[in-house]
């Protein structure tokens, strides 16, 4: 069960719950969906809303989900779950199903996908993106990130709901 707080309420800064927590980035819908792990991206104010800006690879099976789906979310767990988080980042959807594997429940909430495990989410809608590329770099020791030039995309979605379990 979750209850809905504005976003601005966090109890913990969004870049430890990111880079140190780590999140699942999980796009579809009900029987349809993929999550992986992210540990890069980030949460501000853009076009005068909040948003958040998360970072996805070509080559990730989430990417086909993101593409298809407006709507996704960042879900945010307690320690415990880095077991599960780590397999979700180095297991693919195409291969195995991601809920039987990790014991994570899968939750719908309006037209996305959480977990019920999840201690905060952020539902949130797709607005833009941009593929990043090598020339935009203006420090060249990012390249040491691309050794295969799988360059990521970025998307910016718009927080929708910002959830915490109760």
């Amino acid at each position: 069960m979750f209850k809905e707080i504005n976003v601005r309420e966090l109890d913990r800064s969004p870049i430890q719950m990111i880079s140190d927590d780590w999140a699942l980035l999980t796009a579809g819908k009900e029987g349809d969906w993929n999550t992986m792990t992210v540990s890069w991206g980030g949460v501000g104010e853009l076009w005068g809303k909040d948003v958040v800006f998360v970072f996805v690879r070509p080559q990730r099976y989430t990417l086909e989900f993101m593409e298809k789906y407006d709507e996704f979310t960042l879900s945010f767990f307690d320690g415990e779950y880095k077991k599960e988080l780590g397999i979700c980042g180095a297991k693919s959807g195409r291969d195995i199903d991601k809920a039987d594997e990790t014991g994570l429940v899968p939750e719908y909430i309006d037209n996305a996908v959480t977990f019920k495990q999840a201690k905060k989410v952020l539902v949130c809608k797709k607005v833009a993106f941009k593929d990043m590329t090598p020339d935009g770099f203006l420090d060249s020791s990012i390249e040491k990130w691309y050794t295969n030039k799988d360059y990521h995309r970025i998307y910016v979605g718009t927080i929708e709901k910002t959830l915490i379990s109760e």
